[in-house]
């Protein structure tokens, strides 16, 4: 991924949701056909000039001049405009972030949360529109960034830069992944936690969270602690030493 976004946060958002109007288009191809009638960066101010023909006419490609079908109908074109220029796009879908520094939270985790609406897992880790980034410790679960995966899904191998964009997270939460996306992820030192059934992000952490006193055994690897089990197991050798 460049060092320049390539769109801004309430842009990628747009985006997202209008390749979901669109019958679920692939990102990559939105954002390429965007950027070839735009420019790099996609700004909400060009976002808002677009018409439906234009969208119509990148859509097709090198075939617009011959009437080409793009897929998807004048309705779903016009609702993707719509969003495009902002229109029926809640800013609430991006949650607010908390204020945080690095080291405020001393032993916490980072902790990704593959996200498409609000504060919710209920994303895939491959097709997710947003990760929630989120500190996570004893007594407090802060949430310290919201990163559109607009940007990600323009690179040759997604699943790697996707991995890359949570590079800075011990563990990412998602309904689903495959193997060699899974595989991608623990290369990049995350570890996936699949929950199929989803649910509100804070809730799941909270799960998280009253584990940290008395890890099992794979959190207690990603911390770096003694897990729960092994340290009672070791207490109960040394009382039998002592003895």
């Amino acid at each position: 991924m460049s060092e320049t976004p390539i769109a801004s946060r309430e842009a990628a958002l747009r985006i997202a949701l209008a390749a979901r109007a669109l019958n679920g288009l692939d990102v990559r191809a939105l954002v390429g056909a965007l950027i070839e009638k735009l420019e790099a960066p996609l700004t909400e101010a060009k976002l808002g000039t677009l018409t439906v023909e234009d969208l119509r006419h990148n859509l097709a490609g090198d075939f617009a001049e011959q009437g080409c079908h793009v897929g998807v109908g004048s309705d779903q074109l016009k609702e993707a405009v719509r969003l495009l220029w902002g229109q029926g796009v809640e800013h609430s879908d991006f949650p607010g972030v908390d204020a945080y520094q690095e080291g405020d939270m001393p032993g916490s985790l980072r902790v990704a949360i593959a996200a498409n609406r609000g504060e919710n897992l209920d994303g895939h880790f491959g097709s997710c529109e947003r990760f929630l980034i989120y500190q996570v410790g004893p007594a407090e679960i802060r949430l310290i960034a919201v990163r559109s995966t607009v940007e990600a899904d323009t690179a040759e191998d997604k699943n790697a830069a996707r991995s890359a964009l949570i590079g800075d997270c011990q563990i990412v939460y998602i309904q689903s992944i495959g193997g060699p996306a899974a595989a991608k992820a623990v290369r990049a030192g995350v570890h996936p936690v699949k929950k199929p059934a989803g649910g509100k992000a804070r809730e799941v952490l909270a799960e998280l969270q009253g584990r940290l006193a008395s890890p099992p055994p794979w959190l207690a690897q990603i911390m770096g602690v003694p897990a729960a089990s092994l340290a009672r197991f070791e207490e109960q050798i040394e009382t039998e030493e002592s003895a």
